[in-house]
């Protein structure tokens, strides 16, 4: 990740944040697309903001594409920390 918070100066304004049709309004994350990819928790949206590049959010989306982030698939009580 290129920048792990950024200034609210910098981030896009509430228009044209979105969450997951999947979301169930609890405890998600938010996304807008405008000048980069930034992400927010739905619950707290004037709070830090992460901002990924193109290339740093395509391979995080080709990670979840291929079932890398799919907590089902852990063995039980593995939370996937650096151990």
């Amino acid at each position: 990740m290129s920048e792990s918070s950024i200034s609210k100066s910098t981030v896009p304004k509430s228009r044209g944040w979105f969450k997951s049709s999947f979301s169930n309004g609890d405890g998600c994350v938010e996304v807008t697309l405008h000048g980069g990819i930034f992400v927010r928790d739905s619950k707290d949206p004037a709070g830090p903001v992460l901002r990924f590049t193109d290339h740093e959010w395509n391979a995080f989306l080709d990670g979840v594409r291929h079932g890398e982030f799919d907590l089902s698939q852990r063995p039980h009580g593995e939370t996937g920390a650096a151990h």
